[in-house]
């Protein structure tokens, strides 16, 4: 039996299975992945690797439809949503084949004593195990790989057990895009094959992004065997609303933030911040906006949201909203009907109340009501959590000022949805630490050899 199977969560329809990978099979990838950067990626220029990065992208955009396809069919997500996501992928990838060679040039150290010169010179450090989740199949798996090939790293890449359809699609991508045997494998490894992997000296490092309980599991093993460790997990993003000539804008912007991907997103805005005087019209907009969306057919071109990405996280979302109501905050929607879940509002909650410092994995908003900036901060700053944030204003003075006070990686001023590939991803606290895209994507595992030259 399997642990890897496409269930779709919209029926319930278990599809194809995929046999996990035997430890005989296991050994022989990661001695392949070895083999491939002592003597494939050592022989390759950065101009040659930034092709084949460059390649993946447009074979993503050639794929597009059918690579779509299959994240509806795997975790639900809606038609239009998965294009987008496949479309970001290929902007990542394009990023790092155009940016490979800035990213990677020699970087010269004025000297202050002595003749000669010195620089520092990035190079590789060998195999990268990957660990992604389920919620971006594609997406998780090029901001991690991209950055990381271009340096001439090899990925080994385990991908979340319901999604080894993408999976496969990725690999066959990484080996019809050129890269040699080695260079990016796919493995469908148990969680015990993986603690193996992790302490496997041929390995160098392990990028993690997932739930705050696989990231600490993963790191303990890391750091009994030194081995640097990215870590992307939970958020609890607040959307701080302070003033607005746009209230109705603004609740579009709160909406698009909070239903993305069924609001099954790490860095999705979750808490909603606002100032007393425009809690009550704010709360009444955003109630009335999330409440007249139904969650429909993952497949239909006009589903503004699908079903949650499983049984296990309808359950886990239900549970939560139990607990929160029976605490004594109000719910308005939040309606289950098999893995689809309504959107709603919680309001009243309370430091006391479990909901104030849990993640909601789903499409609810929790509101608060402050009465100044200094509170709002303080609100926005109260949860274990420090991934990205919201800050709407219109004050850019006070803009700039909450946005140093907030406790986080991310910072979005007056803007949702402006992602991008050059922009650096990661977080503070219990959101893990390093970076993924931007420039600091190719600084993660990587080589920082100084060489002094004498005169």
């Amino acid at each position: 039996m399997s642990d890897y199977a496409v269930t779709n969560p919209a029926t319930g329809e278990l599809g194809k299975t995929y046999p996990t990978i035997g430890d005989a099979e296991l050994a022989d990838a990661i001695a392949t992945a070895d083999r491939a950067h002592s003597e494939w990626s050592r022989a390759a220029t950065i101009e040659e690797r930034a092709a084949l990065v460059r390649r993946v992208g447009e074979l993503h955009t050639e794929r597009r439809d059918a690579l779509a396809e299959i994240i509806g069919r795997e975790m639900g997500k809606p038609i239009e949503q998965a294009l987008g996501e496949v479309d970001f992928c290929a902007a990542i990838y394009e990023y790092y084949a155009d940016n490979a060679a800035t990213l990677l040039a020699d970087e010269p150290i004025s000297l202050s004593d002595g003749d000669g010169s010195a620089f520092v010179r990035r190079s590789s450090v060998g195999v990268i195990l990957g660990i992604m989740p389920w919620n971006f199949p594609y997406y998780q798996v090029a901001r991690f790989a991209g950055p990381n090939l271009v340096v001439g790293n090899t990925i080994l890449l385990k991908h979340a057990s319901q999604c080894p359809e993408s999976a496969a699609a990725i690999q066959a991508i990484y080996d019809d895009a050129g890269f040699p045997g080695g260079a990016y494998t796919n493995i469908y490894a148990t969680n015990d094959q993986i603690a193996g992997v992790i302490a496997d000296p041929r390995v160098h490092g392990v990028s993690v992004t997932g739930s705050e309980r696989a990231g600490a599991a993963v790191a303990e093993i890391a750091g009994r065997n030194l081995k640097k460790v990215v870590l992307e997990l939970g958020g609890s993003d607040p959307f701080v609303l302070l003033s607005t000539d746009d209230l109705d804008g603004v609740v579009e912007s709160a909406v698009a933030a909070r239903l993305d991907n069924a609001g099954q997103s790490c860095n999705a805005a979750k808490r909603f911040v606002v100032a007393a005087d425009l809690y009550e019209s704010f709360v009444r907009k955003l109630t009335d906006a999330l409440t007249a969306v139904e969650p429909g057919d993952p497949f239909s071109p006009d589903a503004e949201m699908g079903p949650l990405s499983s049984a296990t996280a309808a359950d886990r979302l239900e549970d939560q909203l139990r607990r929160a109501v029976a605490g004594g905050a109000t719910l308005v929607g939040g309606t289950r009907d098999g893995n689809f879940v309504s959107p709603g509002v919680l309001t009243g909650v309370t430091p006391g109340n479990s909901a104030h410092l849990e993640e909601f994995f789903g499409p609810i908003a929790i509101v608060y009501r402050v009465d100044s900036e200094d509170e709002a901060v303080a609100v926005a700053n109260d949860t274990p959590y420090g991934l990205g944030s919201y800050v709407f204003t219109t004050d850019p003075d006070q803009a700039l000022r909450v946005a140093d006070r907030i406790e986080a990686g991310m910072v979005f001023v007056n803007v949702v949805g402006a992602d991008a590939a050059e922009l650096p991803f990661g977080g503070v606290k219990r959101s893990g630490f390093g970076r993924e895209l931007g420039r600091y994507a190719t600084e993660e595992f990587v080589n920082r050899k100084m060489i002094r030259v004498g005169g």
